[in-house]
């Protein structure tokens, strides 16, 4: 079976993974009988291409990372996205009726209002095309209205990438823990952060560690995302949102960055045998959910304190089988861009 691709956003992630599915294309081939093609490229920065036929993506990998334009319209805005989309799909559809488009959507995270990646996805759904995405905002600012609209529209809308890149967490429990509650959670789910505080415990100072996190494409562009909680509240009120059946935003997750935490702290707790962790948590309430992102000073056999550099972990809460722990002892570009690829294999199966 072959799916035709629509990518919304061709950054690191992107990239990554137009590379990782062309190095596992003959496995994807004999193991699921998945081929695939690019139909469609739009970018913030470099222009945008499409062909129902299928465009040359490696040709598109070395305009872009050479700093050239995919249309040749490099410095000029761009059309909107969401038009870019239908339009993609639309052409796509008139050239061949019973090809499975599924547009794949990596955008940077807006932490105001969740757009455009929203409406990216309400089009792609519209427009009857599967959608796979890494990013947080669809599912921290309108999860219920897209999840309901992928059931009526009678197509996937997958985000394993959203949290924790390639671990399954979503898939989890959806795939493998029926009529299962999950009742809260606690974990460290920003990688950018908890290598930060580690590299601070080693006395290195925080601006180092974080311009590596965002020289490896790890980080987000805007630091603040990262520093002041912003990106984990974002994962706290998708977690909340999905699982929990929740119905809140990263502006209803009371936040406390890492931004008032000095080495000095960071190392005091540690000869103490303590460590300071980002964790996020979330819980019941008044028949209400609710989530929480703060530093917190662990004692040394907390499982969150064992996480080192960008090691992520997420300890559920469950009404039948008490506590589960996912453990990510990596995470980087490659983690996320499986996440895709898994969410791509499992549009191949039906879900």
């Amino acid at each position: 079976m072959r799916l035709d691709l629509i990518l919304i956003g061709f950054g690191n992630v992107a990239r990554r993974f137009v590379r990782l599915l062309d190095e596992r294309a003959e496995r994807l081939r004999l193991e699921h009988d998945l081929t695939w093609r690019v139909v469609g490229i739009a970018t913030a920065r470099h222009g945008q291409a499409r062909s129902p036929e299928g465009l040359d993506v490696a040709h598109a990998l070395e305009l872009v990372e050479g700093g050239h334009s995919l249309d040749g319209s490099l410095g000029s805005p761009p059309s909107n996205p969401t038009v870019f989309i239908r339009e993609t799909a639309a052409e796509a559809m008139q050239h061949d009726p019973g090809r499975t488009l599924v547009v794949v959507e990596t955008t940077v995270l807006d932490i105001e209002r969740g757009q455009p990646a929203i409406d990216h996805v309400r089009a792609a759904l519209e427009s009857g095309a599967h959608v796979i995405t890494a990013n947080k905002g669809p599912l921290a600012f309108a999860a219920r209205e897209l999840m309901d609209l992928a059931a009526r529209r009678r197509r996937a809308f997958l985000f394993e990438g959203a949290v924790m890149d390639g671990v399954p967490v979503f898939n989890l429990i959806r795939q493998t823990l029926p009529a299962l509650s999950v009742t809260g959670f606690r974990g460290v789910v920003n990688a950018t952060t908890n290598h930060i505080l580690t590299a601070m415990e080693a006395g290195r100072e925080c601006g180092e560690a974080l311009a590596q996190m965002q020289g490896a494409g790890v980080a987000e562009a805007d630091a603040s995302l990262d520093i002041d909680g912003w990106d984990a509240a974002a994962k706290t009120a998708a977690l909340i949102n999905v699982l929990m059946h929740g119905e809140v935003t990263p502006h209803r997750i009371d936040r406390i960055g890492i931004g008032g935490v000095t080495g000095e702290v960071v190392r005091d707790a540690a000869a103490r045998g303590r460590r300071v962790k980002l964790v996020a948590s979330a819980g019941i309430r008044n028949g209400q959910a609710f989530g929480r992102v703060a530093p917190e000073e662990l004692l040394a056999d907390d499982l969150l304190a064992t996480l080192d550099g960008q090691q992520n972990a997420l300890v559920l809460q469950t009404d039948l089988l008490g506590e589960l722990a996912i453990v990510q002892r990596g995470s980087g570009l490659t983690q996320t861009a499986y996440a895709l690829l898994s969410d791509l294999v499992a549009v191949r199966h039906g879900c």
